[in-house]
């Protein structure tokens, strides 16, 4: 018999606010200028991290909370060091995580391999980043249908930061620069041939074939079909400021090194 659900582990793709102050005013002043500065974040979820805050009562949490919905920014999550967080959290109705990340990792495997009875092969999580070992361009089944050709859009200029670029219905090439802060989105392929330093997200109607070849990877976020990853820290030393392609396998998002021939 079918049950109504499986439960299986992932990793939800979320930014993460680091506090550094309880100031809500203060808060609210970065918030606006980084709004100003890194656009639409509307449909990014949003964790506090605290844990450089020593002190849960003097966090304002509800107010914070509110402030970000303000501007439809939801945050779904408070994550610290400490388990007396989680009190705050629950009083907030939104979820805790234990830091360090490691440490939450291995308490969300157990808690998983408990409830789905140590389902052979279910993977427990996904890496931040995949480096894949299949080829550049994998034939597609018999079965599958032919690709759409589509037009072309050429942007022969850098992309500064806070503008966007969308091609509508078509491939995209940037021949310079994607500045930090800009965006670029296509329903089809993206290539950059400069830096990658802001957004990219390819696919944007639901193309699942989409891909994404960036000369200098260095991006803030990926996304292939609505797929996304944010990068907050620094790529494997093969991938960072290295040609790379991104598209999707199995539903998660692939970054592998273009190698020269």
């Amino acid at each position: 018999m079918n049950t109504a659900f499986d439960v299986k582990s992932t990793r939800l793709d979320a930014l993460s606010i680091q506090l550094q102050t309880y100031d809500i005013t203060a808060i609210q002043t970065a918030l606006e200028a980084r709004l100003a500065r890194f656009g639409d974040l509307r449909n990014m979820p949003f964790t506090l991290d605290a844990h450089y805050l020593d002190n849960p009562a003097l966090l304002d949490l509800g107010r914070l909370i509110a402030l970000f919905a303000r501007y439809n920014l939801h945050i779904i999550a408070l994550r610290h060091s400490s388990e007396q967080w989680s009190g705050l959290a629950k009083q907030h109705r939104v979820a805790f995580s234990i830091l360090p990340q490691e440490r939450a990792d291995s308490v969300v495997k157990r808690v998983v391999a408990g409830m789905t009875d140590a389902v052979p092969n279910t993977p427990s999580s996904a890496p931040a980043v995949q480096a894949a070992a299949k080829p550049a361009a994998a034939a597609a089944p018999a079965s599958a249908p032919a690709a759409t050709v589509l037009p072309t859009m050429i942007i022969d200029r850098p992309i500064r930061t806070g503008q966007q670029v969308y091609a509508e219905n078509a491939d995209l090439i940037v021949l310079g620069l994607v500045s930090e802060g800009a965006e670029i989105i296509a329903d089809g392929n993206i290539h950059i041939y400069g830096p990658l330093r802001g957004r990219a997200l390819a696919g944007a109607s639901g193309n699942k074939r989409a891909r994404i070849f960036a000369q200098f990877m260095q991006a803030e976020l990926v996304s292939v079909a609505g797929i996304y990853r944010v990068f907050d820290q620094t790529l494997p030393a093969h991938l960072n400021n290295r040609a790379v392609q991104i598209y999707l396998q199995d539903e998660r998002l692939v970054i592998s090194a273009i190698q020269a021939a």
